[in-house]
């Protein structure tokens, strides 16, 4: 069930739109309708109100204006790596030859070396 502060990706006639992120969702006073207020994760940001039934929020299709829309929650996808059963969380100070143990090297990337001078 798609809940407050999820993400979800907004469909336009099956094509993939927006992201947004659920602000709030209050009851309507139309049984099984609510007010769910979305922040449109764009720029420029846009907070929007719809008026949805709990079917739509938790991602049946229903028009708009005459356009199909579709909400899909995002689910943040698994990294194999870091998540495989058995797999050791090492230290930050603890220093290993990447290239040695067959492990991906992470860099650090700072914003701040990218700054226009």
């Amino acid at each position: 069930m798609t809940t407050e502060n999820d993400v979800v990706l907004i469909y336009f006639e099956e094509e993939p739109m927006t992201f947004a992120r659920i602000e709030s969702i209050q009851a309507d006073h139309k049984p099984d309708w609510y007010h769910v207020k979305l922040l449109m994760l764009q720029v420029p940001l846009q907070a929007v109100t719809w008026i949805l039934r709990t079917a739509y929020i938790d991602g049946e299709e229903f028009t708009m204006n005459g356009n199909r829309m579709r909400l899909e929650r995002v689910v943040c996808p698994e990294d194999p790596e870091r998540d495989a059963p058995g797999a050791e969380k090492k230290a930050p100070s603890e220093k290993t030859d990447a290239k040695k143990s067959g492990e991906r090297e992470t860099k650090v990337i700072s914003f701040q070396d990218h700054r226009k001078r």
